[in-house]
């Protein structure tokens, strides 16, 4: 900086100063703000000086006094001769996410759908993905859509900063709440490239997969995404970060999160429809569902077949439960989760077990040892989907408060696989 000529080394010391400097001497915002703070604290700083539209981001990281600046004299003053200006007061992000309102349909409003609906519960408690093969005439504004489910358990303050920290690196923070006190919800157009998705560019930056930290990333029609870009999914969904290399350096972007995705049954989206005839032939059915991979489903915990609401059902009264129901269940379960993994390292539901992990917390009896066997055999499982299938049988334990897997848990998340079964085998 170039005013450091006449100022004491040991006025600078404690201090971060970051800041794009105008010509005309104003300090104009800066992306990445929140980070910015996180690694002054993590290095031992105890101030940090930042634009003034980025000083109330920043001022979330408690351990650190945050100062805005307007103008390079208000620097100069502040470090040469000091200021009576108090640093910014912390945002109490407590009250941020108690106060975070869900604005989503209730489940109850929901007609018929239980088996998708209990799915969406099961994905919601363990973190697990989920595919939804729905007809053409389901109504995409209710079970099948991620953003519409309030059961998602409310953030914690480490993972809503860990969201935060991304979406301040790409300058997408709100204004009027530079925090974010909701699960990210990212729904790309299929159209969207392989850098889109999993972040690029000359300069990197993340992309949706990375934005969706601690979310859902939701893929409508997942079989019109190109291949190529379905395929980049592979590796953040196993490793839950997402590595980008060029010439000059490597970031790494976290990207840990509930991919929801939804699809037709067909390309006209009426086969086994009782509504219309479905016009597919075999082979077109077929090329439309080898657009997504057998690598990539295995990664898909849930697969679950939407069938169409019958007349009966769109006439008749909602009776299903509604969602206060639903999402106390749930934050029980990621209760008992949370306990589980109380020492491991950032973990914090079923989803993210390590195989050690699967073993000790996934140990079966005789009987659920003798039932996942037959479901492997007559199923024709990957070792990937044995382990899915556990935790995912984990969570349904966890739901009922039961300590240990029964043959029925696993039983339904083995069903929960029925489409590698009896759909893509089945042309």
């Amino acid at each position: 900086m170039g005013i450091t000529g006449g100022m004491e080394e040991s006025r600078l010391r404690d201090w971060l100063i970051l800041g794009e400097l105008s010509l005309d001497g104003s300090v104009r915002p800066i992306k990445g703000a929140l980070p910015v703070a996180l690694s002054a604290k993590k290095n031992g700083f105890r101030r940090v000086l930042l634009p003034g539209a980025n000083a109330r981001e920043a001022s979330v990281v408690r351990g650190i006094e945050i100062y805005p600046a307007a103008s390079l004299p208000q620097v100069v003053h502040l470090l040469t001769e000091g200021s009576t200006q108090d640093a910014v007061k912390p945002l109490d992000h407590n009250r941020l996410l108690e106060e975070n309102p869900v604005n989503a349909p209730d489940f109850s409003e929901i007609k018929g759908q239980q088996a998708a609906k209990r799915a969406v519960e099961v994905a919601c408690a363990g973190g697990h993905n989920i595919l939804l093969n729905r007809a053409a005439r389901f109504r995409k504004d209710h079970a099948g859509q991620a953003d519409t489910l309030p059961s998602i358990p409310r953030m914690t303050f480490h993972e809503a900063l860990e969201a935060s920290a991304v979406h301040s690196v790409c300058g997408s923070l709100p204004g009027d709440k530079p925090f974010l006190t909701r699960r990210p919800f990212r729904s790309p157009h299929h159209t969207i490239s392989a850098a889109g998705l999993v972040g690029g560019g000359s300069n990197p930056r993340p992309g949706e997969v990375s934005l969706a930290h601690n979310g859902v990333l939701f893929l409508d029609e997942l079989p019109e995404f190109n291949h190529h870009v379905l395929e980049v999914l592979r590796q953040p969904l196993e490793d839950r970060v997402i590595t980008i290399s060029r010439a000059a350096r490597s970031l790494t972007f976290p990207a840990d999160f509930i991919l929801a995705a939804a699809m037709n049954p067909c390309p006209c989206g009426y086969y086994n429809s009782h509504l219309k005839d479905c016009k597919c032939t075999p082979p077109a059915i077929q090329h439309y569902l080898n657009r997504i991979s057998g690598p990539l489903l295995d990664r898909i915990d849930l697969q679950v077949a939407v069938p169409e609401v019958s007349h009966d059902e769109m006439l008749a009264a909602p009776k299903g439960e509604c969602s206060a129901v639903i999402a106390a269940r749930i934050t029980a379960a990621r209760k008992i989760q949370g306990e589980r993994f109380k020492k491991t390292n950032g973990r914090y539901c079923n989803d993210q077990m390590t195989p050690r992990e699967i073993e000790i917390y996934c140990a079966l009896n005789q009987e659920s040892r003798e039932c996942i066997e037959e479901s492997m055999r007559t199923m024709k499982l990957s070792a990937r989907a044995y382990h899915r299938i556990l935790k995912v049988a984990r969570t349904i334990a966890d739901l009922e408060g039961d300590p240990e897997i029964s043959s029925g848990h696993l039983s339904e998340a083995a069903n929960y696989r029925s489409l590698d079964r009896d759909y893509w085998s089945g042309f």
